[in-house]
């Protein structure tokens, strides 16, 4: 990853904020996205630039397309141009369906969907330049249905299989697309919102721990060189065996009373 240029989206927190310190770590110099506080992305910079690499903070709205698109060329001009783009910018919610209203939907499908489209549309051109990398996050959730995800599972899922298009169609210009869907990996939100110990998720995970941010942000950094560029349209589901295991019991009749989107997703 040496002078790479890499763009992070939702880089404030948990897992988009360790991918974009992992590639700085790695020598690329790395444009970093935040949507309403800035502080997580600006502690992020500061670190970078101590360690004397290269890095800047933007902001944008990304229930807004047009944000995003100003986000696309704020990274290019800051950057000189892109090797990398990691979309990782996502809302989570969990309402059960006959709840969920049209402004939740639209919000859920804005920022995790539409604004990563276009910021990618955006983005293409530079990208064809460097022959470079494009890594879609996605979730088990797109893969595995739990209770009043719906909504998220959905965009997830549309994310896979957005990837497995692109990746064909601009296979062409030297550009590979690939997916990763992480399982249980525990970030600061889950503390605040869980009425239980995130870690004790790791008691239904067959390897027997949740993930970090760590662990994604090392595979995106593989994912994206050049060790891996027989790769391509693929989802890289990392979750510690949780898809492979057939559960039975009836975890699925409970709803989680954890509010995930409160202060973000209206109604939550």
């Amino acid at each position: 990853m040496k002078n790479k240029c890499v763009l992070v989206t939702g880089s404030g927190t948990g897992i988009g904020r360790e991918i974009a310190l992992e590639f700085a770590r790695c020598g690329a110099a790395v444009a970093l996205h935040y949507s309403h506080t800035r502080d997580g992305a600006a502690s992020a910079v500061e670190e970078i630039r101590r360690a004397g690499g290269r890095a800047e903070a933007f902001s944008a709205d990304f229930n807004r397309t047009e944000e995003a698109q100003r986000l696309a060329a704020q990274a290019l001009e800051f950057l000189g141009g892109l090797d990398v783009l990691v979309n990782n910018a996502g809302v989570t919610m969990n309402m059960p369906f006959l709840k969920v209203t049209p402004e939740q939907f639209d919000t859920l499908y804005h920022v995790n969907v539409r604004a990563q489209f276009f910021l990618t549309q955006a983005v293409v051109p530079a990208l064809a330049a460097s022959r470079g990398n494009i890594i879609n996050l996605s979730s088990i959730h797109a893969l595995r249905g739990a209770p009043g995800h719906a909504v998220y599972a959905g965009t997830k899922g549309a994310i896979i299989a957005y990837t497995r298009e692109l990746a064909v169609e601009l296979a062409p210009l030297g550009i590979r697309v690939n997916t990763i869907a992480p399982g249980a990996v525990t970030v600061d939100n889950h503390r605040k919102v869980m009425s239980t110990d995130p870690d004790a998720l790791g008691d239904g995970i067959p390897c027997g721990f949740a993930g970090t941010p760590g662990d994604v942000a090392k595979l995106a950094v593989f994912v994206a060189g050049d060790h891996a560029r027989y790769l391509l349209g693929q989802t890289l589901v990392l979750d510690g065996g949780s898809t492979s295991w057939m559960a039975f019991g009836d975890g699925f009749r409970h709803f989680s009373d954890a509010p995930f989107g409160r202060g973000y997703v209206p109604g939550v």
